[in-house]
């Protein structure tokens, strides 16, 4: 049997990069996938298709995660093809990185309300139906910089902070309800983003890795899965870096 055989996972996020390959690695294991993006675009369109293939149920919803609003009428739309949600990922996230001189409060808003408060939205809108189920699994998307911090992204970095707090507290509110909420916190992975830099730049990056490479979107997915599946049921509360050893020490 596969390892989330007939259950449903509400992805946030999942057009591309890690949403794309948590999406990817949950339907492997069987389960069936409700994922949103701001727009649905040819990438969410593919990744529709490549979902159904794979034998699932899957569908794609444009949705404004950092919407209260928007993200109550998508859960709401997806628990009409969707009986239940078992599972929701929290992965919806976009950089407006600066120096915290140059930030204009825009750039700070914006990045506060898709990485943190959209965690709030969704929480709140699915916390009702897992409430009725007295069962579930919430996993947020923090980062190493979460911890550490990082010149540039006092936004990113308060976010990813405020992420981890959310989730430890969330824990011990849902516990009792047989819900876990736990947080991974990648360090640097090889999406677009950093294939987009120089390999100069990228090889500054590997220099300080411990493993000596950089991560893999994959590697992010598997996390998710142990979290989600019978192996994480008795964890919660708990961040998990997936970073190759940059957190080791901090």
């Amino acid at each position: 049997m596969k390892t989330l055989e007939n259950k449903t996972a509400v992805i946030t996020g999942a057009s591309k990069g890690i949403g794309r390959a948590i999406a990817l690695k949950f339907a492997e294991n069987g389960c069936n996938i409700a994922f949103t993006d701001l727009l649905y675009d040819d990438n969410a369109k593919q990744l529709e298709i490549e979902l159904l293939k794979l034998g699932v149920k899957a569908k794609g919803y444009a949705s404004d995660a950092s919407s209260y609003h928007s993200a109550e009428e998508t859960i709401n739309d997806i628990l009409k093809e969707f009986p239940v949600i078992d599972i929701l990922v929290n992965n919806a996230g976009i950089t407006r990185d600066n120096l915290l001189l140059r930030m204009n409060e825009a750039d700070w808003d914006v990045v506060i309300n898709v990485n943190l408060k959209s965690v709030f939205n969704l929480t709140k809108a699915v916390q009702k139906t897992m409430l009725k189920q007295r069962y579930g699994s919430i996993i947020n998307m923090s980062s190493v910089v979460g911890v550490a911090g990082n010149a540039g992204q006092a936004n990113y970095s308060t976010t990813k902070a405020g992420v981890i707090g959310l989730t430890r507290t969330l824990a011990l509110e849902l516990a009792k309800s047989g819900i876990t909420v736990n947080c991974v916190a990648p360090g640097a992975i090889l999406t677009a983003m950093l294939e987009a830099l120089p390999e100069e730049t990228r090889a500054k990056f590997v220099e300080k890795i411990p493993m000596g490479r950089l991560g893999d979107p994959d590697d992010i997915a598997k996390a998710h899965l142990f979290f989600c599946s019978e192996l994480g049921d008795y964890v919660t509360g708990q961040v998990l870096f997936v970073d190759g050893g940059i957190s080791v020490g901090m």
